[in-house]
Protein backbone atom coordinates (compact mmCIF):
# COMPACT_ATOMS: atom_id res chain seq x y z
CA UNK A 1 0.00 0.00 0.00
CA UNK A 2 1.95 3.39 -1.33
CA UNK A 3 1.62 6.21 1.23
CA UNK A 4 -1.02 8.32 -0.63
CA UNK A 5 -3.75 5.18 -0.04
CA UNK A 6 -2.59 5.36 3.67
CA UNK A 7 -3.35 8.41 3.88
CA UNK A 8 -6.48 8.52 2.34
CA UNK A 9 -7.59 5.60 4.50
CA UNK A 10 -6.44 7.48 7.33
CA UNK A 11 -8.67 10.79 6.61
CA UNK A 12 -11.80 8.57 5.82
CA UNK A 13 -10.91 7.17 8.67
CA UNK A 14 -11.29 9.91 10.89
CA UNK A 15 -14.29 11.42 8.78
CA UNK A 16 -16.21 8.05 9.69
CA UNK A 17 -15.47 8.53 13.32
CA UNK A 18 -16.73 12.65 13.48
CA UNK A 19 -19.78 11.59 11.75
CA UNK A 20 -20.21 9.01 14.26
CA UNK A 21 -19.11 10.65 17.50
CA UNK A 22 -21.32 13.58 15.95
CA UNK A 23 -25.16 10.85 15.60
CA UNK A 24 -23.82 9.32 19.26
CA UNK A 25 -23.63 12.92 20.85
CA UNK A 26 -26.82 13.84 19.27
CA UNK A 27 -29.10 10.72 20.38
CA UNK A 28 -27.22 11.19 23.86
CA UNK A 29 -27.79 14.72 24.21
CA UNK A 30 -29.83 16.34 21.05
CA UNK A 31 -27.99 18.59 18.38
CA UNK A 32 -27.81 21.80 20.12
CA UNK A 33 -24.97 19.06 21.97
CA UNK A 34 -23.06 18.56 18.78
CA UNK A 35 -20.50 21.16 18.95
CA UNK A 36 -16.94 21.48 16.92
CA UNK A 37 -15.18 21.80 20.24
CA UNK A 38 -16.86 18.99 21.47
CA UNK A 39 -16.81 16.90 18.90
CA UNK A 40 -12.64 17.27 18.69
CA UNK A 41 -12.60 16.53 22.69
CA UNK A 42 -14.30 13.01 22.11
CA UNK A 43 -12.59 12.29 19.20
CA UNK A 44 -9.40 13.36 20.60
CA UNK A 45 -8.41 15.28 17.92
CA UNK A 46 -8.21 19.37 17.33
CA UNK A 47 -10.44 21.48 15.82
CA UNK A 48 -8.53 22.46 13.09
CA UNK A 49 -8.50 18.71 12.06
CA UNK A 50 -12.66 18.43 12.16
CA UNK A 51 -12.42 21.87 9.77
CA UNK A 52 -10.29 19.97 7.54
CA UNK A 53 -12.68 17.25 6.97
CA UNK A 54 -16.08 19.43 7.55
CA UNK A 55 -16.73 23.00 7.25
CA UNK A 56 -18.96 23.10 10.28
CA UNK A 57 -21.84 21.96 11.74
CA UNK A 58 -24.26 21.97 9.23
CA UNK A 59 -21.68 19.56 6.64
CA UNK A 60 -21.72 16.91 10.03
CA UNK A 61 -25.46 17.07 9.95
CA UNK A 62 -25.23 16.38 6.20
CA UNK A 63 -23.14 13.49 6.71
CA UNK A 64 -25.22 11.92 9.26
CA UNK A 65 -28.51 12.54 7.27
CA UNK A 66 -26.72 10.51 4.58
CA UNK A 67 -25.54 7.87 6.50
CA UNK A 68 -29.07 7.65 8.12
CA UNK A 69 -30.77 7.32 4.81
CA UNK A 70 -28.84 4.77 3.63
CA UNK A 71 -29.82 2.56 6.84
CA UNK A 72 -33.51 3.96 6.25
CA UNK A 73 -33.53 2.60 2.92
CA UNK A 74 -32.09 -0.64 4.24
CA UNK A 75 -34.61 -1.12 6.94
CA UNK A 76 -37.79 -0.11 4.48
CA UNK A 77 -36.74 -2.84 2.14
CA UNK A 78 -35.82 -5.16 4.30
CA UNK A 79 -39.28 -4.56 5.96
CA UNK A 80 -41.17 -4.89 2.21
CA UNK A 81 -39.44 -8.15 1.60
CA UNK A 82 -40.23 -10.01 4.20
CA UNK A 83 -44.06 -9.51 4.07
CA UNK A 84 -46.26 -11.87 2.17
CA UNK A 85 -48.47 -10.15 -0.46
CA UNK A 86 -48.70 -6.48 -1.32
CA UNK A 87 -51.03 -5.25 1.66
CA UNK A 88 -48.54 -6.41 4.23
CA UNK A 89 -45.33 -4.85 2.41
CA UNK A 90 -46.53 -1.59 2.69
CA UNK A 91 -47.74 -2.01 5.82
CA UNK A 92 -44.03 -3.36 6.76
CA UNK A 93 -42.56 -0.53 4.73
CA UNK A 94 -44.95 2.04 7.16
CA UNK A 95 -44.05 0.14 10.63
CA UNK A 96 -39.86 0.27 9.43
CA UNK A 97 -40.18 3.50 8.97
CA UNK A 98 -41.96 4.85 11.91
CA UNK A 99 -39.79 2.27 13.63
CA UNK A 100 -36.66 4.07 11.82
CA UNK A 101 -37.98 7.63 13.60
CA UNK A 102 -38.61 6.03 16.66
CA UNK A 103 -35.26 4.49 17.82
CA UNK A 104 -32.84 7.38 15.53
CA UNK A 105 -34.40 10.88 16.19
CA UNK A 106 -31.25 12.65 16.27
CA UNK A 107 -30.59 10.95 12.77
CA UNK A 108 -34.51 11.23 11.27
CA UNK A 109 -34.36 15.37 12.93
CA UNK A 110 -31.01 15.35 10.52
CA UNK A 111 -32.61 13.87 7.54
CA UNK A 112 -35.72 15.95 7.42
CA UNK A 113 -35.57 18.63 10.48
CA UNK A 114 -32.13 20.00 10.64
CA UNK A 115 -30.50 22.17 7.70
CA UNK A 116 -27.73 19.71 6.61
CA UNK A 117 -27.45 21.60 3.05
CA UNK A 118 -28.68 18.64 1.22
CA UNK A 119 -30.82 19.05 -1.80
CA UNK A 120 -33.82 17.16 -2.18
CA UNK A 121 -35.72 16.42 -5.15
CA UNK A 122 -32.95 18.33 -7.59
CA UNK A 123 -30.84 16.88 -9.67
CA UNK A 124 -27.85 16.96 -7.36
CA UNK A 125 -29.59 15.42 -4.59
CA UNK A 126 -27.06 13.29 -3.19
CA UNK A 127 -27.47 9.21 -3.62
CA UNK A 128 -28.39 8.00 0.00
CA UNK A 129 -31.78 10.55 -0.39
CA UNK A 130 -32.51 9.31 -3.73
CA UNK A 131 -31.97 5.70 -2.58
CA UNK A 132 -34.46 6.02 0.42
CA UNK A 133 -37.17 7.70 -1.41
CA UNK A 134 -36.31 4.63 -4.54
CA UNK A 135 -36.69 2.38 -0.98
CA UNK A 136 -40.48 3.70 -0.89
CA UNK A 137 -41.35 3.74 -4.28
CA UNK A 138 -40.63 -0.09 -4.99
CA UNK A 139 -43.32 -0.83 -2.40
CA UNK A 140 -45.72 2.20 -2.89
CA UNK A 141 -45.66 2.56 -6.30
CA UNK A 142 -47.42 -0.47 -6.83
CA UNK A 143 -50.83 0.45 -4.66
CA UNK A 144 -50.90 3.92 -6.09
CA UNK A 145 -54.12 3.01 -8.49
CA UNK A 146 -54.85 3.62 -11.81
CA UNK A 147 -53.83 6.98 -13.09
CA UNK A 148 -51.97 7.85 -10.23
CA UNK A 149 -48.63 8.87 -11.15
CA UNK A 150 -46.73 6.04 -8.37
CA UNK A 151 -43.57 9.01 -7.37
CA UNK A 152 -46.49 11.45 -6.10
CA UNK A 153 -48.16 8.97 -4.49
CA UNK A 154 -45.02 7.89 -2.77
CA UNK A 155 -44.48 11.19 -2.07
CA UNK A 156 -48.24 11.73 -0.46
CA UNK A 157 -47.77 8.73 1.60
CA UNK A 158 -44.18 9.67 2.97
CA UNK A 159 -45.52 12.94 4.16
CA UNK A 160 -48.37 11.15 5.89
CA UNK A 161 -45.70 8.46 7.52
CA UNK A 162 -43.37 12.00 8.20
CA UNK A 163 -46.42 13.52 9.99
CA UNK A 164 -47.38 10.39 11.83
CA UNK A 165 -43.43 10.13 12.93
CA UNK A 166 -43.63 13.91 13.77
CA UNK A 167 -46.55 14.49 15.69
CA UNK A 168 -46.08 11.19 17.62
CA UNK A 169 -42.61 11.95 19.16
CA UNK A 170 -43.80 15.15 19.79
CA UNK A 171 -46.36 14.07 22.15
CA UNK A 172 -49.21 15.25 20.00
CA UNK A 173 -50.84 11.80 18.82
CA UNK A 174 -51.57 9.37 21.80
CA UNK A 175 -49.29 5.93 21.42
CA UNK A 176 -52.07 3.53 21.58
CA UNK A 177 -53.47 4.57 18.46
CA UNK A 178 -50.23 3.91 16.24
CA UNK A 179 -51.09 0.44 14.89
CA UNK A 180 -54.65 1.68 14.03
CA UNK A 181 -53.18 4.83 12.20
CA UNK A 182 -51.22 2.08 9.80
CA UNK A 183 -54.01 -0.03 9.41
CA UNK A 184 -55.98 3.83 8.17
CA UNK A 185 -53.16 4.85 6.06
CA UNK A 186 -52.71 1.79 4.47
CA UNK A 187 -56.22 0.89 4.40
CA UNK A 188 -57.43 4.39 2.94
CA UNK A 189 -54.16 5.54 0.29
CA UNK A 190 -53.25 1.94 -0.73
CA UNK A 191 -55.15 0.41 -4.04
CA UNK A 192 -54.66 -3.40 -2.89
Amino acid sequence: MSVQERKERERAGRERLIVATARELAEQQGWEAVTTRRLAERIEYSQPVLYSHFRGKREIIGAVALDGASEMAAALRAGAIAADGPREGVTALARAYLDFAEHHPAVYDAMFQLDGGLAFAEEDTPEPLKDAFAALLETLGEVAGDGVHPGLFTEVFWAALHGLATLTRAGRLPPGDAERRVELLVDRLAVL
